[in-house]
């Protein structure tokens, strides 16, 4: 019989499932539903921070926009999780055809998941995607597989 630790995880692991099928089907809905309203996001591109699930809406309507047919995965999510707050890190790749009809592998980056537990629920709070930085030419090391 599992633990409420397993029960929680599996729940949380759940939540990163529901992204990445809501990624793969371009469906803003069922992203909205795995997000805090007051979700703070450091994505990829510009500004430093998205605030609220409209920003973070409006990050997922642009790839979406982007990429004509999309998948996303995710590879060596660790999980830490407490009784209300919970956090995960792993890497996230996004991937399909462009618009132009090119296809392409995309870029591995790091991603950090922080949720908080509502009702029953766990929802991201807090989400963050970077890349490293080569500090000598100041550009992002984007050829990097885990």
């Amino acid at each position: 019989m599992p633990t409420q630790h397993e029960v929680e995880e599996a729940r949380i692991r759940e939540q990163i499932d529901k992204i990445v099928e809501g990624i793969r089907a371009k469906d803003l809905k069922a992203l909205e539903q795995v997000y805090a309203p007051d979700v703070v996001s450091f994505d990829v591109e510009p500004p430093l921070q998205h605030v609220g699930i409209a920003a973070k809406l409006k990050n997922w309507t642009n790839v979406f926009t982007f990429f004509q047919d999309v998948s996303y995965e995710i590879r060596d999510l660790t999980l830490t999780v407490g009784d209300e707050v919970a956090f995960g890190h792993g890497f996230g790749r996004l991937s399909g055809t462009l618009g132009n009809g090119t296809a392409t592998s995309g870029m591995w980056v790091r991603a950090t998941f922080c949720f908080r537990k509502t009702g029953d629920t766990w929802l991201i709070a807090h989400d963050q995607v970077s890349v490293p930085l080569d500090i000598p030419t100041g550009k992002g090391a984007t050829d990097l597989q885990p």
